[in-house]
């Protein structure tokens, strides 16, 4: 677990990297990004800024590339505006969320659709036996399992 101040300061460099995606990086390249999170090692010493892009394959290749040569930009700013000794190095990289999302999503469709074959396969259907087979508290117990005793 990261200390506090780690995390503190992973909150305030993604502040930091989102404000500068907004307002001062004019890279035609830079599609609609959202910084979604940022994490720093123990010794604060690099950053890893996760992000995803809207958009085609191409768009966020281009973004992929206006971010790379906005790193070094981007972590003067951090280090200016976080007044570290040590300004941690950048590394930007693709959020897998959206991919993952769509994968959890797509699963369960399968599922929602294998549910519904299973009941239409039940529909009409007894059971083998009983509808519930299992004794309850409140019904006394049948004779021949006094006899067994």
């Amino acid at each position: 677990m990261a200390s506090p101040r780690v995390l503190k300061l992973a909150d305030q460099i993604k502040v930091i990297v989102a404000e500068m995606l907004e307002r001062k990086i004019k890279d035609p390249r830079l599609g609609f990004v959202t910084v979604t999170d940022v994490r720093l090692t123990g010794d604060s010493r690099e950053a890893t800024v996760f992000y995803t892009v809207l958009g085609s394959d191409e768009e966020q290749a281009g973004t992929a590339a206006a971010l790379q040569s906005a790193t070094g930009l981007i972590r003067s700013q951090v280090g200016k505006q976080l007044g570290m000794k040590f300004t941690p190095t950048v590394a930007f990289i693709a959020d897998a969320i959206p991919e993952n999302a769509r994968q959890i999503d797509d699963l369960l469709e399968r599922a929602r659709a294998v549910d519904a074959r299973v009941a239409e396969v039940a529909n009409g259907k007894t059971y083998a036996g009983d509808e519930d087979p299992y004794r309850h508290v409140d019904e006394p117990e049948p004779e021949d399992a006094e006899l067994e005793r």
